[in-house]
């Protein structure tokens, strides 16, 4: 998924809601960014525009390590998943609609309950470019320190969510989500002055791709970034052009 062709600018997907949000939320023009004010004693969420309930889908959250604070947490709710409470706490996974890990303690957190670090100690992660698994992520004892990119991963036909950092899927965090229901990337904080980016990236269904897609994929991989825009030039008729496109 990570070398799919990159989903349009402006995608709905990558959206914050106007409505679903905490007061305290203020949402950019783009509507790809959300700043929280500078609001004591509050837990504020945000989820995004438009939720999923089929295919395996993968986002991408930027949230810089020096605007987060305390009780950062991203991960997904449903459509009735509070967005404000009173106090410092992970409001995200703060009830039985919402599933969230917290990025400062690595905590998972569900209905209200704190479910252990996550990746687990020891754990081995797998690097999403394939080959052998990368143990730097291993926690011998504190927190693992979590870059600005963090990414979702959702199987919404599995119900299991995951996380990739640094290129590395952590596993699976949560499993057992509920089935045919839309469920929303969403984020909580406390802290004032946080800025929070989110980037719909790519989707997938269950059923083998096409031979045709995997064709163009290997094509578009071949011409590399620096040419992929140049298909036009290719001793190639014009419909095989076109169909070598991004988000074609």
């Amino acid at each position: 998924m990570l070398h799919s062709s990159p989903i349009g600018s402006g995608d709905t997907r990558s959206h914050w809601s106007t409505s679903h949000r905490s007061p305290h939320f203020v949402i950019s023009p783009c509507r790809e960014e959300v700043t929280r004010m500078a609001v004591e004693q509050s837990s504020d969420g945000v989820r995004a525009e438009k939720g999923v309930d089929s295919g395996l889908h993968l986002w991408e959250v930027l949230w810089s390590p020096a605007h987060r604070g305390s009780h950062a947490v991203v991960g997904v709710s449903n459509a009735n998943c509070p967005l404000q409470a009173s106090g410092y706490n992970a409001l995200l996974g703060g009830d039985a609609q919402s599933w969230g890990w917290e990025l400062g303690t690595n905590q998972l957190w569900h209905a209200g309950q704190s479910l252990g670090r996550y990746p687990e100690v020891n754990t081995k992660t797998q690097h999403m470019g394939g080959g052998r698994p990368d143990s730097g992520l291993k926690m011998p004892g504190s927190a693992v320190q979590i870059p600005e990119q963090v990414l979702l991963v959702l199987d919404t036909d599995a119900g299991t969510l995951g996380y990739v950092v640094d290129g590395c899927f952590l596993g699976w965090a949560f499993q057992d989500l509920p089935l045919g229901v839309k469920l929303f990337p969403a984020v909580s904080s406390v802290r004032g002055g946080a800025i929070i980016r989110l980037c719909y990236l790519s989707s997938t269904t269950r059923d083998p791709p096409a031979l045709m897609a995997l064709c163009s994929l290997t094509i578009r991989r071949s011409l590399g970034p620096q040419r992929k825009n140049l298909t036009n030039t290719l001793p190639l008729p014009p419909v095989l052009q076109q169909y070598l496109l991004p988000n074609q």
